[in-house]
């Protein structure tokens, strides 16, 4: 006689056996994410193929002047990136402008930040002009830096020397430099700075604007000034936010063309990497070498945007708790 006991089947279970949930069920996950299917499919066709196209044609000597000389040639167009001095002192240029332009619009930014997080008679209006830099036209931008601005004969710059000449009453003519041909990669750099540091800005007023205020007002009727509560207190909070804008501000100046294609076409030095692979794509016609350059520059954001996503999710986690 068996001392084991039989569990005894529901009625319902007798009459109607429990059917393994199928991934096409109308509760399914595959069913509750068909929907996304065509967005899915339309990104990887804009943005996949073109670069596993790129990443194939990076690995052939293909020039269109030379039709019958193609080839695949291993890595040698990745060995030529970091080899011709064209494109390393592409690279340098890359990395000055991006250093540049990412630190002194961080500071601007800031410095702007903490005078917008005040109450002041007109705030709203005037964080709109602030913000109105980063939205207008890269190219329009240029064009308005390239003639307005810089132009010898009649830009504001030399029309303000000539002014401050004329006030103090100076003898000698004013200075009238010609800032593009004199001053070429400072030119760019201080377009890209006003141009990016509305951006910066807006990123760091959003983080003050969730600082502790208690603890601060705690802070001030304990004596502390207001060095002391930025340093110890406003400056600690916003640096996930100084991190984040610095990283999201180095993705996108790494892959700056219009400017440098409006003011200075490349020339004086001013050549970064990407107008440099737009020269040797249309110029050259080296469609092996150019789509070289251009992964790599993809990959250097990629590394960069990596570092951007980690900072987000530690932040959103921080702002969860």
């Amino acid at each position: 006689m068996s001392l084991v006991t039989e569990k005894p089947v529901p009625v319902t279970d007798a009459i109607n056996p429990p059917v393994a949930q199928s991934r096409f069920h109308k509760d399914g996950p595959l069913l509750k994410r068909l929907p996304l299917l065509p967005a899915l499919v339309f990104m990887i066709i804009v943005t996949q193929v073109p670069f596993v196209l790129t990443l194939i044609i990076s690995f052939f000597n293909w020039n269109s002047l030379y039709p019958n000389d193609v080839y695949f040639s291993w890595f040698s167009n990745y060995v030529a990136v970091f080899v011709n001095p064209d494109l390393r002192n592409a690279m340098l240029v890359t990395v000055q402008i991006t250093v540049v332009v990412v630190l002194v619009s961080l500071l601007l930014g800031l410095g702007i930040a903490l005078l917008l997080d005040r109450k002041f008679w007109g705030r709203g209006a005037v964080r709109t002009l602030l913000i109105a830099p980063f939205l207008i036209v890269p190219v329009a931008a240029a064009l308005v830096w390239k003639h307005a601005l810089y132009n010898p004969s009649y830009g504001l710059f030399n029309g303000i020397l000539t002014w401050i000449w004329g006030l103090f009453g100076a003898g000698s003519q004013a200075p009238q430099p010609d800032w593009i041909s004199q001053f070429p990669l400072h030119s760019v750099e201080l377009e890209l700075i006003w141009q990016w540091t509305p951006f910066m800005m807006l990123i760091l007023l959003a983080g003050l604007q969730g600082r502790p205020l208690d603890v601060i007002e705690a802070a001030k009727m304990d004596g502390a000034s207001e060095w002391q509560i930025f340093r110890y207190l406003t400056f600690p909070h916003l640096r996930q936010y100084l991190e984040l804008a610095a990283l999201l501000g180095s993705i996108y100046v790494v892959q700056t063309f219009d400017s440098v294609f409006t003011l200075t076409s490349g020339s004086l030095g001013t050549a970064n990497l990407p107008f440099t692979i737009y020269q040797q794509f249309t110029l050259g016609h080296d469609y092996g070498g150019s789509s070289a350059s251009g992964v790599v520059v993809v990959f250097l954001s990629i590394a960069l945007a990596t570092f951007a996503l980690r900072t987000v999710s530690t932040l959103l986690k921080d702002e969860s708790k």
